[in-house]
């Protein structure tokens, strides 16, 4: 019964252009943005030996890690949380789909003072080979 409930309440999240898979501009983390419970979360699904070693600042594994949590849709944008393995901060999130193909995402910590932004790249397509 509660696995039943569980997918009705994933299965509520409409498809949108976040979904999917996205690689970062230095194409060294690809996550896949999906639904969670009752939001869009982004769950790391490859990350290059740099990355990985980069992120134990923050984490011990950074595959399998969830760097975007909470995603809720405000009109045209999403807004959520954004952890950084590396810098070991948990800041305000902001994703804007930006044409085919393109997601720009928004951290902001210290209440919006110091904000920071990617555009990212649909990453279609098996994952690549570890290095």
């Amino acid at each position: 019964m509660l696995i039943a409930l569980l997918s009705l309440t994933a299965a509520e999240v409409p498809q949108t252009a976040i979904e999917g898979r996205w690689i970062n501009p230095s194409k060294s983390v690809i996550i896949d943005i999906a639904a969670c419970s009752e939001a869009m979360c982004g769950t790391v699904q490859w990350a290059t030996a740099k990355a990985q070693q980069d992120a134990k600042k923050g984490t011990p594994t950074l595959i399998g890690t969830q760097l975007l949590t909470g995603l809720q849709p405000k009109g045209s944008i999403w807004l959520g949380k954004l952890f950084v393995p590396d810098q070991k901060l948990h800041v305000t999130a902001k994703l804007e789909p930006e044409g085919e193909g393109q997601l720009k995402v928004s951290g902001c910590a210290m209440g919006g003072i110091v904000c920071d932004s990617q555009v990212w790249a649909r990453a279609d397509g098996p994952l690549p080979a570890a290095d």
